[in-house]
């Protein structure tokens, strides 16, 4: 069996778009593959993550390191199913639920979505809002108004093609991998404990804040959206459609990724290393949120600036972030519904939504509150992400749907595993959010 792609493109107006020379060498044809994996890697290294990453090393040193890791491989074979099934059958996973699926639970699996993207917008506003705040002085409610203006951002990149969005995402994720590599060389870590530290620790199952902030790590990792996102923006590749062609595009969006969340991991380790060479070095165990921490660095470290430094990667962070979820957005409407409309107005709709309830926090309750409300948001991706994970991995398993390109058999037990651990300990961090299990849940 050779899956075709469909007559509805995802993403019709960038669908094939970036050609792939047919003749050129690996470096070449690798040059032109990359580009998704990054979009996707934004999503692992959002403000969303910030908050555990910064307490896990303030409070626990680096003893979460292995964490991170683990829940970065995790990330890593999930992506890799997402860009297969794009590749394979020429649908993104909301079209492949909209083909198997019955009309409500099409439609319900969208709403679903729905929730989890404003949710993740939510936490990106904020953490946007937080950097003004901390870089101008700009009041949160402001910041979080402000932050509406990315959609000229979009139309602008729009109209250059899907090739400068992705150029751009990729410059702000080098800003922010500059700005914590400098981070860790005012820090001074100890380069035993950071190899110390990817080691699992017993403890970490024994001590209960230890293991919901890794609960928190591992469940805050995987975004719902990135699944969605990355098996439709696979296919603005022009490559040649048979067999051989898709074997190919399979292999190079898979170095393409995983060399993308690799430096996602690096962002995310860099962080934890930080607040443990920083604070927890120091007797500081109780520094938990980002603000805290951005007061704390420079008179901490003695570096005027690394304060400064920290802010500019968050805002870098908040930034990336809304721009791959707006794609996400018209990418979920698009592939459920078939509903097609203009960027800019899906952007405000979605925008709208995460504006509303975050200035009403910020301005109501202030920086405590937005802190508050960033964690519900990932409680709320931590809900969603069962119906993302499991119809991929059914998808991705199933040789009617993917042909030749099936998982092959190893691949399929990692992936229920992968899919398997995930769901409970998001489980466990939802429950724990609750109170329904006597674990800490703040």
């Amino acid at each position: 069996m050779d899956p075709t792609p469909s007559s509805d493109p995802s993403l019709p107006d960038s669908h094939r778009t970036i050609s792939v020379p047919g003749g050129a060498g690996f470096w070449r044809k690798l040059l032109a593959f990359s580009g998704p994996g990054y979009l996707v890697a934004v999503g692992y290294m959002d403000p969303g993550n910030w908050a555990t990453d910064i307490e896990g090393g303030s409070r626990f040193g680096y003893t979460l390191l292995c964490v991170i890791l683990l829940s970065n491989l995790m990330a890593i074979l999930l992506q890799a199913l997402s860009a297969r099934l794009g590749i394979a059958t020429g649908r993104d996973l909301a079209q492949a639920c909209r083909d198997h699926y019955s009309r409500p639970v099409a439609v319900g699996l969208w709403l679903l979505c729905e929730i989890a993207i404003c949710a993740c917008d939510l936490a990106e506003v904020i953490g946007t809002a937080i950097a003004l705040n901390l870089l101008f002085h700009l009041p949160l409610v402001w910041g979080v108004v402000l932050t509406g203006l990315d959609v000229l951002v979009v139309l602008w990149l729009g109209r250059h093609g899907f090739r400068w969005l992705e150029r751009l995402v990729i410059s702000l994720i080098l800003l922010i991998g500059v700005c914590f590599g400098l981070e860790i060389l005012f820090s001074h870590p100890a380069v035993r404990d950071i190899v110390g530290g990817l080691w699992p620790d017993p403890q970490i199952i024994y001590q209960p804040h230890m293991l919901y902030l890794a609960i928190g790590i591992i469940g805050a990792t995987v975004m719902p959206h990135n699944l969605y996102l990355h098996s439709s923006i696979v296919q603005t590749r022009k490559y040649v459609q048979d067999a051989p062609g898709r074997r190919e595009a399979i292999r190079f969006a898979s170095i393409d990724s995983f060399t993308a969340l690799m430096f996602a991991l690096f962002i995310n380790g860099a962080i934890l290393v930080m607040a443990a060479a920083t604070f927890h070095s120091h007797g500081r165990h109780d520094v938990a949120e980002i603000a805290d921490a951005y007061k704390l660095l420079s008179p901490m470290l003695g570096v005027g600036m690394a304060g400064v430094i920290f802010a500019v990667a968050l805002l870098a962070s908040g930034q990336n972030s809304t721009l791959t979820g707006t794609l996400a957005g018209q990418i979920v409407m698009e592939g459920f519904l078939n509903l097609r409309l203009q960027p800019w107005l899906r952007r405000l709709i979605t925008r709208g939504l995460a504006i509303v309830p975050a200035a009403f926090v910020a301005g109501y309750y202030g920086p405590q509150g937005t802190a508050k409300l960033i964690i519900l948001s990932q409680v709320v991706l931590s809900l969603q992400l069962p119906f993302a994970v499991i119809p991929l991995v059914l998808f991705t398993n199933d040789r009617r749907k993917m042909g030749e390109f099936v998982s092959p058999r190893w691949l399929q037990v990692l992936a229920w595993a992968t899919a398997l651990l995930i769901l409970i300990l998001n489980l466990k961090l939802v429950l724990d959010f609750f109170g329904l299990t006597g674990a800490p849940a703040s």
